[in-house]
């Protein structure tokens, strides 16, 4: 039995003791999956575990200087296809820098948000969809503009307005106010 397991009975107990109900919510069983070297746990939101992600720390700072902090820390549920800092490299050199600049706060949200479709969709969901439009489901982003999903064999491609694809790396990582799929390019409106 997990410690959280015995917290919550010896809580129970000593609530009942003390003349009190006790009333116990259903633990979650969604899983926590690493990212960046670090767990992602699913009664965390998007922000909260982001930030503990190695592998996501240049996402974090854009979305620090976009001012997004609170829009992805709500309720939700949002769905988010995560580049991680090597594809941010992949950009031409500079570009990072320039969205940064908060004279192009503009740009970088619209880019930032085009990352983003509402509602929290899961890998399945996206196969599912896929599956019924010949291997190709169209989702539409926070930003506005439409993202395609390619699903090759196993492979799930995320293709921008432009035709860049960048490849979803971990499926359905949980968040309490959504799901990331970590991809492994910027993807541009």
């Amino acid at each position: 039995m997990s410690h959280f397991a015995n917290f919550v009975r010896v809580a129970a107990v000593a609530t009942l003791a003390l003349g009190g109900v006790a009333t116990m919510a259903a633990p979650s069983f969604a899983k926590t999956v690493m990212v960046g070297g670090a767990p992602m746990y699913p009664n965390k939101n998007i922000v909260e575990n982001a930030v503990n992600s190695k592998d996501h720390t240049t996402l974090v700072a854009a979305v620090k200087a976009a001012g997004l902090v609170d829009t992805l820390s709500g309720p939700g549920p949002f769905t988010v296809f995560a580049p991680t800092n090597e594809a941010f490299a992949k950009l031409p050199a500079g570009t990072v820098d320039t969205l940064l600049k908060p004279a192009n706060k503009g740009q970088l949200t619209s880019v930032l948000t085009y990352h983003v479709v509402p509602g929290k969709i899961s890998a399945a969901d996206i196969m599912k969809a896929a599956k019924k439009m010949n291997g190709m489901a169209e989702y539409k982003t926070v930003q506005g503009e439409t993202l395609k999903i390619q699903v090759d064999g196993k492979k799930v491609w995320v293709i921008d307005s432009k035709g860049n694809k960048a490849r979803v790396t971990i499926a359905d990582v949980n968040q309490s106010n959504g799901v990331i799929h970590v991809i492994n390019a910027v993807l541009l409106p």
